[in-house]
């Protein structure tokens, strides 16, 4: 049970990097927050990533917690534009999402 708690502020990370793709994804949807559906999808999944990321710096440093979220987010949000929304998948781009994945790990690895 202990040693679930440790790992919990990873999980919270988790979910906060899943609900901020959510409410990207939304805000793109809902067509400039005409949508009215589309709108409430992107303010509840908004809330709950910053309340994720909220619980996860409790036990996370920020600024690596902040670069994680964001770097992942930003990178799941990417793909799925490139997968779900025709958006271009040029070689700079995948290049630069893999740049992006390589700091994001190197955060980590220099925070143990």
């Amino acid at each position: 049970m202990a040693r679930t708690l440790i790992y919990m502020h990873w999980f919270h990370l988790i979910l906060a990097i899943v609900f901020e793709a959510g409410w990207a994804l939304a805000m793109k949807k809902s067509e400039g927050l005409t949508k009215p559906a589309w709108v409430a999808v992107f303010v509840v999944t908004y809330l709950l990533s910053a309340a994720f990321l909220a619980l996860a710096t409790k036990k996370l440093d920020v600024g690596l917690a902040y670069a994680i979220w964001a770097g992942c987010g930003m990178a799941i949000i990417a793909i799925c534009g490139i997968l779900f929304l025709g958006e271009s998948a040029s070689w700079l781009r995948i290049a630069s999402l893999a740049l992006v994945l390589i700091g994001v790990v190197g955060l980590k690895f220099s925070a143990s």
